[in-house]
């Protein structure tokens, strides 16, 4: 499995054409099995599997600290596509529910409104309770040079980012991934794994804001979330309650902020 692949290409211009070769973003199924049984199939590009898992696991509210995982692993060292999850016995009885997949939502789901989703999810997600108040000018900052933490994007013009800072901008991980939740899940996943989530203040995404990174944000008790491109409005709707601050890039310069803006220090 590759993170991304060479592939030779035809470039045409009007005039003339000539081959290429091309960085390709890879793309394949994980699947996650949580105690023997299927949970879940995401698309991913290859590699940070467990952390992926772990971080889509905190997200779905599967495991609220690491200790709630016996063991997560990869089921064959030549194939990462498969991660296998056991829990402790204590977990497993506080989540029954969960584990049948019934009573969250956690993926877009076509019929179902979005106040539907905000009631789900509330009873799920805790409010943020941390009010530190971070520089405006340096979360900026660290919104407009994401790409230069992005080497696959350099290569294959394809990935989205997850960086996460701390509140004093100390850059704690960052993640690519084709799909924006899978980025944002494995940069959570792996501070989550080796116990330095807490130390996150900052997400700084590649992509628009929607409801689900808001939720997984919320689940890893990250404040503020900084995007190149603009929220939804469920997402402010969800953040609003949520106490968590979103903000993009302006149009010009600058930030726009949508929701609890006594974060960011202007």
């Amino acid at each position: 499995m590759e993170a991304s692949l060479k592939k030779t290409v035809i470039q045409w211009d009007k005039s003339s054409n000539r081959s290429l070769e091309h960085e390709l973003l890879g793309e394949e199924p994980l699947s996650i099995i949580i105690e023997g049984k299927p949970y879940s199939v995401v698309m991913r590009t290859p590699g940070n599997e467990l952390a992926l898992a772990a971080g889509f696991c905190l997200a779905e509210g599967i495991v609220d600290s690491p200790d709630d995982f016996t063991t997560i692993t990869c089921c064959d060292d030549t194939d990462k596509n498969v991660v296998a999850i056991t829990l402790s016995q204590s977990r497993r009885n506080n989540i029954g529910d969960l584990l049948d997949r019934r009573g969250f939502i956690s993926q877009t789901s076509c019929g179902i409104c979005g106040k539907e989703i905000v009631k789900d999810l509330y009873q799920m997600v805790q409010p943020v309770s941390n009010n530190t108040p971070i520089d405006s000018k340096l979360a900026l900052e660290c919104l407009e040079n994401l790409n230069r933490h992005q080497p696959l994007r350099d290569k294959t013009r394809a990935s989205h980012a997850a960086a996460l800072f701390s509140s004093d901008f100390e850059l704690l991980t960052v993640a690519e991934d084709v799909g924006r939740h899978n980025a944002l899940d494995k940069a959570i996943g792996e501070l989550f794994l080796t116990r330095r989530l807490g130390k996150a203040s900052l997400a700084v995404l590649s992509s628009r804001i929607s409801y689900e990174l808001v939720q997984k944000a919320a689940r890893a008790k990250i404040p503020v979330i900084c995007a190149i491109s603009r929220p939804t409005s469920l997402a402010v709707e969800l953040a609003t309650g949520l106490n968590m601050t979103l903000a993009c890039l302006a149009d010009e310069t600058g930030l726009i902020i949508y929701c609890n803006e006594h974060r960011l220090k202007l």
